[in-house]
């Protein structure tokens, strides 16, 4: 079996692609990128080989981003926000069987882990926005934008039990924020009221402590032996 480039393993084995950033928020406005990220699918045979294909690939289009599988899997079991607003993207530009199944595996991957892993993600972003803030007198607002947007879409994901990622009737308010209408005391005070409004929401969340890892493995193991027979 010949072993085929990292573009080639996106292009001929995506199992799952969609576009996320501010167009699957219901954020974009003219001139927003489109980022895209997919799921691929190595053929099993490659694993057998002293040297292992790869984990993600970028590209090969620009802002193109995808994950191997497992990977993926791994990835969302532990609640990366990034992952998981890839899997609950509303604007999927490709899908087979095998990204069908993964989809329907969404609420598997939910647990409250969400809260540690959006609130550390919430914090490295806001520390970045606090040096902004003091080496140029103002943050980058557009990143100031989407962490008031991730706090909120943890906090909803928490009282809820499902994660909904386009921002809805908050558009106007964020992007407010991103023209810098908003004075950074003011989004400083948003930020902190969601980081408790967080807090408060993992204490009666109908999340499970921890994600479905069984559930998840057990079509981890099928997908890659339907791949050695049928590669």
């Amino acid at each position: 079996m010949i072993t085929p480039g990292p573009e080639a393993l996106v292009r001929d084995h995506t199992v799952y692609s969609c576009v996320v950033g501010s167009r699957a928020f219901g954020l974009a406005t003219e001139g927003s990128d489109t980022d895209r990220r997919g799921v691929f699918l190595v053929p099993t045979p490659l694993f057998w080989r002293f040297e292992k294909p790869p984990t993600h690939v970028e590209g090969p289009a620009q802002e193109q981003f995808s994950w191997e599988l497992e990977r993926f899997c791994e990835l969302a079991l532990r609640a990366n926000p990034n992952v998981l607003e890839c899997l609950h993207s509303p604007l999927v530009e490709h899908i087979d069987a095998v990204g069908r199944e993964l989809l329907s595996l969404r609420g598997a991957f939910l647990s409250r882990l969400a809260h540690r892993t959006f609130a550390r993600y919430a914090s490295g972003q806001r520390r970045k926005l606090e040096a902004d803030v003091r080496l140029h007198g103002a943050p980058r607002w557009k990143h100031a934008m989407h962490l008031l947007r991730l706090l909120a879409s943890g906090r909803d994901l928490l009282r809820t039990g499902e994660l909904t990622i386009e921002v809805g009737a908050a558009r106007e308010e964020l992007l407010a924020v991103k023209r810098g209408e908003v004075s950074w005391a003011e989004v400083e005070r948003r930020m902190h009221r969601l980081a408790e409004e967080n807090d408060e929401a993992v204490k009666d969340s109908p999340l499970p402590p921890e994600p479905d890892r069984a559930r998840v493995e057990d079509f981890l193991i099928r997908t890659r032996r339907a791949s050695a027979c049928c590669p």
